[in-house]
């Protein structure tokens, strides 16, 4: 039996983490194998990418293209060499951010051309899309101040306000397009009221 690809998103502080902790708990309880992981990352060389991606550094500036190709070459290793493997060997695949992250920050925070992330996106993925994508809807605002209070920021958290209202916007405008496969939750409410949404659309549209 093929595992199903299920993706969380959010802005900063949306409380993902958490939420892929009680998720695979919920499916483990089911009798099912589950694996947790992050974009970028979760392989060796997607690490060494994700590095490269988050850091925040004086020396050189990273431009826009180089983030989008970056982060697209960490998705194919993890993609090619551990997700598509494991999926077929019957494992469930949480992933903490996935392609829906490239849509909302690359293009809408940083305003880049959706034909050419589309185009980089054919070439990487092809057909390959997640089974369910949870989107856990919290303010920019609030979420930033959630992410500052964990302490020291990346160099995607210190980005200004009107950066993350516009990967908020790309986010909802992305879910409000795509309702099949995005489930929307308020992630305002407590950490067990967010779970029970999730396991609810999981319960729904799996079929777990």
């Amino acid at each position: 039996m093929k595992g199903f690809f299920i993706t969380f998103e959010g802005g900063e502080g949306a409380g993902k983490s958490t939420q892929i902790e009680k998720t695979k708990s919920y499916l483990e309880s089911k009798g099912r194998k589950v694996i947790t992981i992050r974009e970028p990352g979760s392989t060796p060389i997607a690490e060494d990418i994700r590095n490269l991606l988050k850091s925040v550094r004086s020396d050189d500036r990273m431009c826009d293209t180089a983030e989008l190709l970056l982060m697209y070459a960490a998705r194919a290793q993890l993609v090619n060499t551990l997700i598509k493997p494991k999926l077929e060997e019957g494992f469930d695949i949480l992933c903490d951010r996935h392609d829906l992250s490239t849509i909302a920050y690359q293009g809408g925070g940083r305003m880049m051309n959706m034909e050419d992330i589309n185009a980089i996106r054919n070439v990487v993925l092809k057909s390959f899309r997640p089974d369910l994508t949870v989107l856990i809807d919290v303010p920019p605002k609030v979420g930033m101040a959630r992410a500052r209070n964990r302490g020291e920021l990346d160099r995607f958290e210190i980005s200004n306000a009107d950066f993350f209202e516009r990967v908020d916007k790309a986010y909802h405008d992305y879910a409000k397009n795509h309702p099949e496969t995005v489930a929307v939750v308020d992630g305002t409410l407590s950490v067990q009221e967010v779970s029970e949404q999730i396991i609810k659309n999981i319960q729904e549209r799996l079929d777990v």
